[in-house]
């Protein structure tokens, strides 16, 4: 049967202090970097045959320290760009323009110069397409949060304003038995879940 192996990286520094990234390259902090590394053990025993991250670093760092520096970056599954919020700090945005956030959470609203929430998901289920179409059985993909609740909207119809945040450095599965898919594992780690991850 095939499956999909979904992880959000570890925490990135902009995570730490709740600040919005969309496709800025960002590295892990040292809370992530461990995370990431106590996640290693349990993707482990799924045995991935085919690791693909997406190529910011912190993704690609979190692949690494699961075990696997050689997946293969793609970058197709980069978070979502998020123009001019790229940066800006969660708690201003609920703040100063609540509808609009909640609107960007739920898929219906893009800042300017972001990403809207069709084209992410297009992308997204392209990728996603890509790796249910590889022959091996068993596919990691290491990215982000917002790329995993792509995934589960475009193989679910499951819409981002049905899902709570991805945690990070968790796991997330998709299978696909004879073709019809599901959900098996939902933000599993191996720490108490986040249940209000930053985005």
């Amino acid at each position: 049967m095939k499956r999909i192996l979904l992880v959000r990286h570890g925490e990135s520094e902009w995570n730490a202090v709740r600040r919005l990234q969309g496709q800025a390259d960002i590295g892990l902090s040292e809370c992530g970097q461990a995370q990431a590394g106590a996640l290693g053990p349990m993707v482990a025993t799924y045995q991935p045959q085919l690791v693909l991250t997406s190529d910011l670093k912190r993704a690609s760092d979190t692949a690494a320290l699961l075990g696997h520096p050689e997946a293969r970056r793609e970058p197709m599954l980069r978070e979502q760009d998020v123009g001019i919020w790229t940066g800006a700090e969660i708690a201003d945005l609920i703040a100063d323009t609540p509808a609009a956030y909640a609107g960007w959470r739920a898929g219906s609203f893009a800042p300017e110069g972001g990403e809207i929430w069709a084209d992410f998901r297009a992308r997204i289920g392209g990728a996603l397409q890509g790796a249910i179409e590889a022959q091996e059985d068993t596919v990691l993909m290491v990215c982000h949060g917002g790329v995993i609740r792509a995934a589960l909207d475009f193989a679910l119809d499951l819409p981002p304003s049905r899902i709570i945040p991805v945690g990070p450095a968790s796991l997330t599965i998709l299978a696909f038995a004879k073709g019809e898919p599901r959900l098996e594992v939902f933000n599993a780690t191996i720490f108490a879940p986040v249940l209000d991850a930053p985005d």
